[in-house]
């Protein structure tokens, strides 16, 4: 194995969105048995600290490709368009009006029952977006895209974060 390998090739996964998630998860418990380092406590060493590297890499590898959002950002980032987002914050109009219209439901919800039905249609929103991802990522392949993408799921993830935030507070 190599540590310069990308994630889909130390997973022997093509690089594309769409992972099965059971595969992802069963080649992870292959590869950590592999390179587990108390495989290797009778070696020298140099072997025992290589285990080590690369049960880190691995296990840096499985949260990246398990995590819909960074593997989206990972497949721009190997294509040669990174995300910024903390440079690159330009959104469609029409998304940051929903932005928008969000953030004031959510100032302005009065109870779980009103947290809840945002939290669906946050939920509905995110899901309608992770098909688009994987259209454009692997259908289409048009990573500037993806990358614009990535950066309104962001958006979404942190808002959807904020829901369950006040639902949280609510029930205690």
């Amino acid at each position: 194995m190599n540590l310069q390998s990308t994630d889909f090739e130390i997973f022997g996964l093509p690089a594309q969105f769409a992972v099965e998630r059971s595969v992802l998860d069963d080649r992870w418990k292959v590869l950590q048995r592999e390179a587990h380092p108390d495989r290797f406590a009778a070696s020298d060493a140099q072997a025992q600290r290589q285990a080590m590297q690369w049960s880190v890499r691995i296990n840096e590898a499985y949260q990246r490709l398990k995590d819909p959002l960074k593997r989206a950002a990972y497949l721009c980032e190997l294509n040669g368009v990174p995300i910024q987002a903390e440079n690159n914050t330009a959104m469609p109009a029409t998304f940051l009006m929903q932005q928008m219209q969000w953030r004031e439901e959510l100032e302005e919800a009065r109870g779980s029952g009103d947290l809840e039905r945002m939290a669906d249609d946050v939920a509905a929103t995110r899901k309608k977006m992770l098909f688009d991802v994987q259209h454009t990522a692997d259908d289409l392949r048009e990573y500037s895209a993806l990358a614009q993408q990535v950066r309104a799921l962001m958006f979404v993830e942190r808002f959807a974060r904020d829901v369950e935030s006040r639902l949280d507070q609510l029930g205690q």
